[in-house]
């Protein structure tokens, strides 16, 4: 009886060479993609930023289609984002944006580089879990002062709290104290601001008005639970049609996060690519303006 030869296993320097082989034909495929593709001059890059950020002309967006665009508004302060919406909005009221506030379409939370946005309630419960990661990494900066304090109670604890009636973190933060005497103040109430996805209840924020930050969740405030973390893939696109055309470091900036590389990869397909002046790859969506740098 004639036995099978068996396959030949590659040695493990066989496997390591390959695995460079194909490594260095791929950086050199992306070299060669970035060379061929089109030069954006600044100022081209400049006019189309401004375009996708209504920034050019007016636009007759209305105030909640406009916040939903630009994927949130700044708004460490109450009036930016009216600020915001009266530079790019045609007829802007400021009562618009409040009554969306008001109606609680709109909400303002912690998310984007671990600052506070309005966002639409739909982003708002979408892009908190997305921008997760890190709030965690925030966590890490203050983790001394919580040396013996368990995170998941102290999560459970403080959602307890806020959900019950809203709260401003120095009541979450004496409520917290009560159950850590040990720990330290500031850090409890932070670490409760990281772990949960607190809004700041109305009336802080609405147009004419004056009201503390008072806290409660997300969840609580729009009556219906967050999204679970998912691929920032549909987050990247959103991002080039406000932002566009940019670079994967542009986008991770503005987010707060790291590693999107792999998502641009997987998205290249549907995407177009770019250069700046300084040899940068930018990516955009196909069919998104990019007006004459004459403009």
């Amino acid at each position: 009886m004639t036995k099978t030869p068996k396959a030949a296993t590659n040695t493990p320097k066989e496997t390591a060479r390959k695995a460079t082989a194909k490594a260095t034909a791929k950086a050199t495929a992306k070299a060669r993609a970035m060379a061929a593709a089109p030069l954006l001059s600044t100022r081209a890059l400049n006019r189309a930023t401004l375009d996708r950020q209504l920034l050019l002309r007016r636009s007759d967006l209305t105030a909640y289609a406009a916040v939903e665009h630009l994927v949130g508004l700044q708004a460490q302060n109450v009036k930016p984002p009216y600020h915001a919406l009266a530079a790019r909005l045609e007829g802007f009221e400021p009562e618009e944006l409040s009554r969306l506030m008001a109606d609680r379409a709109v909400v303002r939370i912690v998310t984007l580089r671990s600052t506070i946005h309005t966002h639409t309630a739909d982003d708002c419960l979408a892009l908190r879990p997305l921008v997760q990661p890190a709030r965690e990494r925030e966590l890490g900066y203050f983790r001394a002062g919580l040396a013996g304090v368990d995170l998941e109670r102290l999560a459970a604890i403080s959602r307890e709290l806020v959900e019950a009636e809203p709260r401003t973190m120095a009541q979450l933060r004496e409520a917290l104290l009560a159950e850590w005497p040990d720990a330290d103040p500031q850090a409890l109430s932070l670490a409760a601001r990281c772990r949960l996805p607190l809004v700041q209840v109305t009336p802080r924020g609405l147009w004419g008005r004056s009201g503390r930050v008072a806290l409660t969740t997300a969840e609580h405030w729009l009556g219906r639970p967050a999204e679970p973390p998912s691929s920032p893939d549909a987050t990247v696109l959103r991002y080039l049609a406000a932002f566009g055309p940019a670079s994967v470091k542009d986008m991770q900036t503005w987010a707060g996060l790291t590693r999107l590389r792999d998502s641009f990869e997987r998205l290249r397909p549907e995407l177009v690519t770019f250069r700046d002046e300084s040899g940068v790859e930018l990516f955009d969506l196909p069919d998104a303006p990019r007006p004459d740098p004459d403009t």
